[in-house]
């Protein structure tokens, strides 16, 4: 799923489907390469189960799959708290000691002009 998304063309044709039902001559009109190029990208969309493709006559149309953008919102979700929790922890490990005892951190004391010599 993370590599379907990691492109920015895959992530704008999803917006694109999620807007709205195109089809992939529709989506490829917008994009400076080619229509083949586009068809790969909707390939790799449609394995990770992010859009869902279907024929009209000679169209091939596509949307997005809201199930499976909801299930990456979660995962994502849950990674995103994880790592706040962990980036927390570590600015606490790196503040060190609190300074409210009245004692300075290491390397304030070694900076400290005001101690005697």
């Amino acid at each position: 799923m993370f590599h379907a998304l990691a492109t920015a063309t895959r992530r704008d044709i999803l917006r694109r489907t999620v807007e709205r039902e195109q089809s992939v001559s529709e989506l490829a009109r917008d994009y400076d390469m080619s229509f083949a190029a586009v068809q790969k990208h909707v390939a790799v969309l449609e394995e990770a189960r992010l859009i869902i493709k279907r024929a009209e006559g000679r169209e091939r149309l596509v949307r997005a799959n809201p199930e499976m953008i909801a299930r990456a919102r979660a995962l994502l979700a849950r990674y995103e708290e994880l790592w706040r929790a962990r980036v927390a922890a570590l600015d606490e490990l790196l503040a060190g000691p609190s300074t409210s005892s009245g004692t300075q951190p290491i390397s304030d004391r070694n900076n400290d002009t005001t101690q005697g010599d």
